[in-house]
């Protein structure tokens, strides 16, 4: 807990200063160094605080909660019912010879965390004003924290659509180790819109009421109810642009066996490895104003 209890005197000290002076103190709340990209070596000095804000964001999610950690297994299961039962059994979508539960759920499963992950992390440096405006720490830390507390629920949520396959004794091939490669993208796709939001919501606070539009459009032009063969091939180019696309169909080829989407996956892959370098100079532009901004 060493970075927790350096900010914690750091704060302390500024106090002392303020009584003992007469006069206000000096607090540091930016970086000695150009913000010019990541700071590794700052991010990894404060790697308890990076832990103890991920556990408190984890605890506050599910406190007095009658269900407590459980509703991450209760809403995707939910979701999935829902779907099955409209989009499978009254409008019959196909969806490749895969069981209509297993199929949705593919698609829900990194969505669900996605949506909530990018939600969670556009908020976190207003939810966290306090802390900001007192000391120095990296505030990457914030957003990184806010998608690592969801973590826990990707983790839960895997696990299910694993004992659905097992359930509907689909045969696993080698392409099963695509799955945790498929998640890795999902956690830095989040990771990188959460970075990239949480900056521009500091700065533009209408960004936290157009998000949830934002977000339920995203999910109607992903692959999550639909197989992306309905889309003509004319077309379907768009598709790949957007990064979940690949997510989605690579999660799905893993666990049924199905034709891997080279295509669509290294478009994803693509559009991450341009966009987080991008995402982080941003956050590193707008974090010089932070302490005025929030």
């Amino acid at each position: 807990m060493s970075a927790i209890n350096r900010v914690v005197s750091e704060v302390n000290e500024g106090k002392q200063n303020l009584s003992v002076r007469g006069r206000t103190p000096l607090i540091v709340n930016q970086a000695d160094r150009p913000l010019g990209g990541l700071d590794i070596p700052g991010i990894w000095a404060y790697r308890d605080l990076l832990f103890f804000l991920t556990w408190r964001d984890i605890k506050v999610r599910y406190k007095q909660a009658a269900m407590g950690a459980a509703w991450a297994i209760i809403q995707p299961l939910g979701m999935m019912l829902v779907f099955a039962i409209f989009f499978g059994f009254f409008i019959g979508v196909p969806t490749e010879g895969i069981p209509h539960t297993l199929f949705f759920y593919c698609g829900l499963m990194p969505w669900m965390f996605f949506s909530s992950a990018v939600s969670a992390g556009s908020v976190s440096l207003i939810n966290s004003s306090n802390l900001i405006t007192k000391v120095y720490f990296p505030r990457l830390i914030v957003p990184a924290a806010a998608v690592g507390a969801l973590f826990v629920d990707l983790l839960i949520t895997s696990v299910i659509l694993l004992g659905l396959a097992f359930y509907y004794r689909i045969h696993l091939s080698s392409a099963i180790v695509m799955f945790p490669l498929m998640l890795l993208l999902t956690v830095l796709l989040a990771l990188d819109l959460a970075i990239w939001l949480a900056a521009l919501t500091v700065k533009y606070r209408d960004i936290r009421h157009a998000l949830p539009f934002v977000l339920q459009v995203w999910m109607f032009v992903t692959p999550i109810i639909y197989p992306l063969s309905v889309v003509s091939e004319k077309w379907r180019w768009i598709m790949y642009l957007n990064p979940l696309t690949g997510i989605v169909e690579g999660i799905r080829a893993s666990l049924t066996g199905r034709n891997i989407n080279r295509a669509a996956i290294s478009v994803s892959s693509g559009v991450l490895l341009l966009t987080i370098p991008l995402s982080i100079k941003a956050f590193a532009r707008i974090e010089k104003s932070f302490a005025d901004l929030i």
